[in-house]
């Protein structure tokens, strides 16, 4: 199945109500795939589902839950990883984003410099120069 992060996924409840959810990741673990997904009726929680992919009798994707602790335990251990890794390149980019703004500043700061000391020279008044 063609599955894309910001794809939107609807759920029902329980109590036979549905709730929308925009598809986050899809991962595995031990070769089964999971889906990640998050609310997209409320903002302000973070917390996403994990549900297991399994295929219907007539080979369509359907979403279960994990109710399995050990299944449950390796999961969210990889989910983990996954969140630690994408955190990780985040700050990594951050880091090289800063690098390259401090190296352009210290381009520009060279090259002003550059400009007053040309300046000076032509004024006569340059360093080690002095006018007889």
């Amino acid at each position: 199945m063609e599955r894309e992060e910001g794809d939107l996924v609807v759920l029902t409840d329980e109590n036979g109500e549905e709730h929308e959810f925009e598809l986050v990741d899809v991962f595995e673990v031990d070769g089964k795939e999971y889906a990640v997904l998050a609310s997209t009726e409320d903002e302000d929680d973070e917390e996403a589902i994990v549900l297991r992919v399994e295929k219907d009798a007539d080979g369509n994707d359907q979403l279960v839950d994990i109710e399995d602790d050990d299944e449950w335990e390796k999961v969210a251990a990889r989910w983990d990883e996954i969140l630690e890794d994408e955190a990780s390149l985040e700050w990594d980019e951050d880091e090289d984003e800063d690098e390259e703004e401090d190296e352009d500043e210290d381009e520009d700061e060279e090259e002003d410099e550059e400009d007053e000391e040309q300046e000076e020279d032509e004024d006569g008044e340059g360093r080690g120069r002095r006018g007889r």
